[in-house]
């Protein structure tokens, strides 16, 4: 290694060599532009003159002599290490090149030989350099490169090229274009020197045993001065490491993930940067970032051509894996690739916060946290609380169904699907007028009386709930959607009927309001005319069907089965319109919980065709579509069952509430294509 020991006796001889420097050398190096380099390695013989007592500062340097230039510069120590079989034994020059190859500064080509007549390219050179470096203890920092044919230099070299940008070794030519390295051109011999020169003050300021060597004990030492670390590259990657919570960022710079993920794998290093962003860690969460849409979607391709589901920024995703382009991530139970720049990585080791489930008055509850703003916002009674949950202990989950004990979701504990979430809209509530009024007065009255909001101050007689009973009951037979589910959407979506769209538009639903611009809203002449257009437009009409855009089952659901899917940015969405019913059904008798036999029919990337008799020769009614069923591989369409029988085929055959709008009622589908869901 390069030591402070070594440096002095240089220091040293360069004072000689200024104390002489009217010694005459050959014409050819003096009044050279680089006569100071040249005249330094010369009083070092490190640059020797050939028999004539020339230098040829001018001539194009051979790989052969810069090899020998490095060894004699470094003091490199013999090495038999490497044999070449183009360079004859025991020649000083051979030994000279075996020594760098054996410090690992250089080697030869594949077919065995060193070439050291061939000129040597300036990107070649500055690996090199590079390794010079490394092998003198100098951080291999790097700068980003603003030359104009960055285009030109290959891949392999660009992290040597940038340190030596970064420590000011070789700097570029200016040409009527601007500022270019030239990496296949050549150097001469007085670049080389001029390089050598920079490359040994760095040495000395950088390498290890820098601060060694000082006796003088009346000299106050100056600890070296580092260079400024260049400002990050957007467009550039990164390596570093997590330790003790705090991220350490090497300034080497890369120049594709590649590059990257190839020093990732020989360094104590965890992470990979873009930029200032974290495009790769081992473990971790990774969420929605903050985007110009504010939300981030999730693909079934790396080409981003197949939107699966979306969710809203802050938004909690599971991480699988990642590269400089793309995450591939788990929103519920949908995996799939989203877009670098739509999310943010956060390794195990600095997880501040995530969502979670608990037991609270014996009730199943989720507490959320927005990573963006890194706090929790909210919590909501989702269902029934699962018997394998116990009080006091926190649960997690990406999907409210798959159960975890720990943060990664690698430890599973039960599964339980919430009733009222995965329960078809088909069913209706036994509920009356009468009772869903009472429900909703009741609802306001704890809201005006008991939050101590001030927007519920006048709930009871401003809500553009009041009196919704005999309509939710009137369009649940005529439309066929569950009334308790249309007052709970409604609750959600208008914060009881007293949200500025509810109060001013007419529109309890929140139609056509949109994460990028909230103040959107469609009004309405009437709240009735809201739930109409909620129910034509939206429910029946692209959610419920199978021949609606949005088909993922009609029931609210997660972001991989039900409405949730693609109506709301909220992940849980689905299981807050739940909650509401949940909580309503089980203070106003428990009239509707548990009444139907759920489950989901689960044709991933098939078709089922839903019959009007138990017969596969019976009318075919319509067909579920292939669908994304999830990691877990239950996840299809949320169905009901009425009736079981055997059919003329031997099969067993599942009667069902139908999908379809009105006037379809039942469907038949073969047993073995629908996966029953266990009720509570």
């Amino acid at each position: 290694m390069f030591k402070k020991i070594v440096g002095l006796a240089i220091a040293a001889t360069l004072f000689l060599s200024i104390a002489t420097q009217s010694k005459s050398y050959a014409n050819d190096i003096q009044g050279h532009l680089m006569v100071h380099e040249l005249t330094y390695w010369a009083n070092l013989d490190v640059i020797r003159p050939d028999p004539k007592g020339n230098y040829n500062p001018n001539r194009a340097v051979t790989r052969g002599e810069f090899a020998s230039y490095i060894t004699r510069a470094l003091n490199l120590p013999v090495s038999t290490m490497h044999v070449f079989k183009d360079l004859k034994p025991g020649e000083d020059r051979t030994l000279e090149i075996q020594a760098a190859a054996g410090a690992n500064i250089l080697s030869g080509y594949p077919d065995g030989t060193f070439r050291p007549n061939e000129k040597i390219t300036r990107q070649h050179m500055a690996a090199l350099l590079q390794r010079a470096l490394n092998y003198s203890g100098v951080p291999l920092s790097g700068a980003p490169l603003t030359f104009k044919d960055n285009n030109k230099i290959g891949d392999q070299f660009k992290p040597a090229v940038a340190t030596s940008v970064y420590y000011n070794i070789i700097r570029g030519s200016q040409t009527s274009k601007g500022i270019v390295f030239d990496p296949q051109g050549s150097s001469t011999i007085a670049h080389a020197s001029a390089f050598l020169y920079r490359m040994n003050t760095t040495i000395e300021q950088y390498g290890a045993g820098a601060d060694e060597g000082n006796d003088d004990e009346n000299e106050t030492e100056v600890p070296p001065t580092s260079p400024t670390p260049p400002p990050t590259n957007p467009s550039s990657y990164y390596i570093g490491k997590l330790s003790n919570g705090e991220i350490t960022k090497n300034p080497t710079v890369y120049f594709n993930y590649e590059q990257a993920e190839a020093a990732l794998k020989g360094a104590s290093a965890q992470l990979i940067f873009k930029g200032d962003k974290i495009v790769h860690m081992p473990s971790g969460i990774a969420s929605a970032a903050d985007t110009a849409a504010n939300t981030v979607t999730i693909y079934a391709d790396k080409e981003f051509k197949k939107s699966l589901t979306y969710a809203v920024e802050g938004s909690e995703l599971k991480y699988h894996s990642s590269n400089g382009s793309y995450a591939i991530v788990q929103l519920a139970d949908t995996k799939g690739y989203a877009k670098m720049d739509e999310v943010t990585l956060t390794p195990t080791g600095l997880i501040k916060g995530q969502n979670y489930y608990f037991i609270a008055g014996g009730f199943l509850t989720h507490k959320t946290y927005n990573h963006i703003k890194q706090t929790y916002y909210g919590e909501y009674v989702v269902g029934e609380a699962p018997a394998f949950m116990k009080p006091n202990v926190h649960y997690y989950s990406q999907d409210g169904v798959n159960f975890y004990s720990d943060v990664l979701l690698t430890n599973k504990v039960g599964t339980h699907y919430p009733y009222f979430q995965f329960t078809t809209l088909r069913q209706h509530s036994n509920y009356t007028a009468e009772e869903l009024d009472t429900m909703i007065m009741t609802m306001l009255e704890e809201r005006q009386t008991t939050t101590g909001q001030a927007r519920y101050a006048n709930a009871t007689v401003e809500s553009r709930l009041i009196g919704m009973g005999a309509l939710l009951k009137q369009v649940e037979a005529s439309h066929n959607v569950n009334a308790l589910f249309i007052l709970s959407a409604a609750m959600h979506e208008s914060d009881y009927g007293i949200s500025v769209n509810s109060m001013e538009k007419n529109n309890i639903f929140g139609i056509k309001v949109y994460d990028s611009d909230t103040t959107l809203g469609t009004a309405y002449p009437s709240r009735d005319e809201s739930v109409m257009a909620f129910l034509n437009q939206y429910v029946n009409l692209n959610y419920a069907p199978q021949s609606g855009k949005f088909a993922k089952g009609v029931a609210p659901g997660n972001k991989t089965a039900g409405m949730n899917v693609h109506y709301a940015s909220d992940p849980f969405w689905g299981s807050k319109i739940a909650g509401h019913m949940y909580r309503m059904d089980k203070r106003f008798g428990q009239k509707d919980f548990n009444q139907v036999k759920r489950a989901f029919v689960t044709n991933n990337g098939d078709l089922v065709n839903a019959r009007a008799e138990a017969s596969a020769t019976s009318t075919k009614l319509f067909t579920f579509q292939p669908k994304n069923i999830g990691e877990t591989a239950v996840f299809g369409y949320p169905v009901a069952i009425v009736e079981e029988m055997t059919g003329d085929d031997g099969y067993a055959w599942y009667k069902l509430l139908s999908d379809e709008v009105p006037p379809s009622q039942y469907v038949w589908v073969r047993s073995d294509l629908v996966k029953v869901i266990p009720n509570n």
